[in-house]
């Protein structure tokens, strides 16, 4: 075995908004990688419109950086556990990883989620403090809460030794003293170099890559990305192909290419430890291996969670379905969600008894939404229903995901948060108030109860409240949980609302629509406080007479309509509701539109 000193492999994980974005973008100016009078964009590693706009990673991305003669490859992992099928494979690539916490926050959902798969992986962890310049921080507390973290998660003896870097990833600098500001990131590329294990392997054994992630080009097509695991690559080389359902197929490597800085530049070699690009095989998919003729010995690949969250895609069928998307048929639906499992490991597709519906498992509403906000962007049309989990039958029993969900609020608000979970099954944990006037809860709640939650918990705290939830167990179902005290206003008939009829609707309730909006028989416009739905007539007009009274005239004063999110729609619905997703609007509505057809299903179903 040989070992290559001039290289490391690193992942950076971390939760949500811990910064580990920023801290590459620290590492890829303070190496060199820009020139001097280049403007480099903030979150440059954040290449996708959504993550720019949400301020979160969605797709892992790698890039590379020069300390003196060693390259060091980095992988930018999300912190989403909805995005946990990116972390998963990613890990396979690396030797190590860069465990980011935020020195006030300490360790949340995900810092265990991300650092477990580590682990179990055995990687080499390094933890990076950052944000030690952040007001109330406390690095060393942070440190002791890692280690604990570490040793619940059963990390060996060597992986417990971890070193610790201080950083402000804002702030440009790295130390190895909590009370002492460093100058720049030198510390930490230090520290990469001396403890990061270096790529181990046989240079001249059978050549074996394993595909960890999927790209694509609109020139040549798709994109392989993975590592070189034993021997070495030429451009051009033939190889086979070794599928996970046990096939072989060759094939031949077109282009090879390699990371230098943000760029994928053309390459003729690659050896063992390399994180490489091969483009020219349009069959490859993620978790196959490559290897050489003469030694086909495919790589075992990661096991990726299942999906815990389900719904159905449907065709729009609304009465103005087609006015507004570009690819609105089943053919069109249907092609575009199995492209998108090729690369989307976490995600499932399967067809149903109807050629208008498609049923589509994810990690979490979160993961699905994207997928719901890109399509839309993309130019689909079309409806989905409401998530639902997705239950197993364990020994005969009936089981749902459970999940750890973390809340920090202030010590006002947590009898309100007590009493909502309370009537959501969730069992309280841990409990700990740090002095500050903030308390920190920790909850282990059914998936179904977090449903619609978050709406609702960021009203009781009026917007003071963080909450965190990742994926836990399995467990046997806890039982009914009633998630949804409103009812729905519907509208009455196709037209265009008119504030006369808006003014007397507005009093049954809170309206999502303002005045001049196209709205049809059995949409949804807005939400009654009521636990039953209510129809209103918001196209109503005010007939013309010839009496004029004093008042009866005054200008009507209409409250400003409630704009829902995506998120906000998936989350307010119903089982028999549905949400209308076009490129220019998302609306909600009625499965049965008709309201003589809905009578009679609810008479049927008494």
């Amino acid at each position: 075995m040989a070992t290559r000193e001039n290289l490391r492999n690193i992942a950076i994980i971390a939760h949500v908004d811990h910064g580990k974005t920023t801290l590459v973008d620290e590492l890829l100016k303070q190496s060199g990688t820009f020139r001097a009078n280049e403007v480099v964009d903030e979150r440059v590693m954040d290449s996708n419109d959504i993550e720019r706009e949400r301020g979160i990673t969605i797709l892992s991305k790698t890039t590379s950086v020069m300390y003196g003669d060693t390259k060091i490859n980095i992988v930018d992992t999300p912190g989403h556990a909805d995005f946990g099928g990116e972390v998963e494979r990613i890990l396979q690539m690396v030797d190590g990883v860069l465990l980011v916490v935020d020195a006030f926050e300490g360790c949340m959902p995900q810092t265990r989620f991300v650092l477990k798969k580590a682990l179990g992986l055995k990687k080499k962890p390094l933890v990076v403090v950052n944000k030690i310049d952040r007001e109330g921080s406390r690095p060393e507390e942070v440190v002791d809460e890692v280690l604990d973290l570490f040793i619940e998660l059963g990390a060996d003896e060597d992986q417990i030794e971890f070193p610790v870097v201080y950083a402000s990833a804002k702030g440009g600098y790295a130390s190895l003293d909590p009370h002492n500001k460093g100058t720049d990131m030198q510390p930490l590329f230090k520290e990469i170099v001396e403890e990061i294990p270096a790529p181990e392997g046989d240079p001249d054994g059978g050549l074996q890559i394993l595909i960890s992630n999927i790209d694509y080009d609109d020139y040549v097509g798709r994109i392989g990305v993975g590592r070189v695991e034993r021997g070495t690559v030429k451009n051009g080389q033939g190889a086979v192909l070794c599928g996970i359902d046990g096939t072989r197929q060759n094939v031949r490597i077109q282009k090879l290419y390699q990371y230098e800085g943000l760029k994928r530049v053309e390459t003729e070699t690659a050896t063992y430890g390399d994180l490489i690009c091969v483009s020219g095989i349009n069959s490859i998919n993620i978790g196959e291996t490559l290897c050489s003729y003469d030694c086909v010995e495919p790589l075992p690949f990661v096991k990726i969670d299942e999906p815990t969250v389900t719904m159905n895609f449907i065709v729009n069928n609304s009465p103005f379905a087609g006015r507004e998307g570009k690819f609105v048929t089943s053919r069109n639906l249907r092609d575009r969600l199995f492209k998108e499992i090729e690369t989307n490991v976490a995600l499932r597709v399967e067809e149903t008894d109807s050629a208008d519906t498609f049923k589509v498992s994810g990690r979490g509403e979160l993961h699905l939404s994207i997928l719901i906000e890109t399509m839309r962007r993309q130019g689909y049309e079309f409806q989905v229903s409401r998530p639902q989990v997705i239950t197993k039958e364990i020994d005969g029993v009936r089981n749902e995901p459970i999940e750890i969900l973390m809340i920090e609020v202030p010590d006002e608000y947590v009898g309100a948060v007590m009493e909502k979970l309370g009537t959501r099954k969730a069992e309280l944990v841990n409990m700990d108030t740090n002095g500050s006037g903030t308390t920190h809860i920790e909850f282990r709640i059914p998936s179904r109860g977090l449903m619609g939650y978050r709406p609702e918990f960021l009203t009781d705290t009026n917007g003071n409240g963080i909450m965190n939830h990742v994926f836990d167990a399995y467990e046997p179902w806890k039982g009914e949980i009633i998630t949804r005290h409103q009812g729905s206003l519907i509208a009455w008939e196709t037209g265009d609302t008119v504030a006369y009829g808006l003014n007397a609707a507005q009093e049954r309730g809170r309206l999502f629509v303002g005045p001049g909006v196209p709205v049809y028989e059995g949409m949804i416009v807005g939400a009654s406080p009521k636990a039953e739905d209510l129809t209103v007539n918001v196209c109503k007009k005010k007939h013309m007479t010839n009496t004029r009274a004093s008042g009866s005239d005054d200008a009507l004063k209409l409250t400003p309509p409630s704009i829902m999110s995506l998120e906000q729609c998936l989350e307010f619905i119903g089982d028999d509701e549905l949400v209308e997703v076009t490129p220019e609007n998302i609306r909600m509505r009625k499965m049965i539109l008709s309201r003589e057809q809905r009578m009679k299903n609810q008479n049927r179903n008494k």
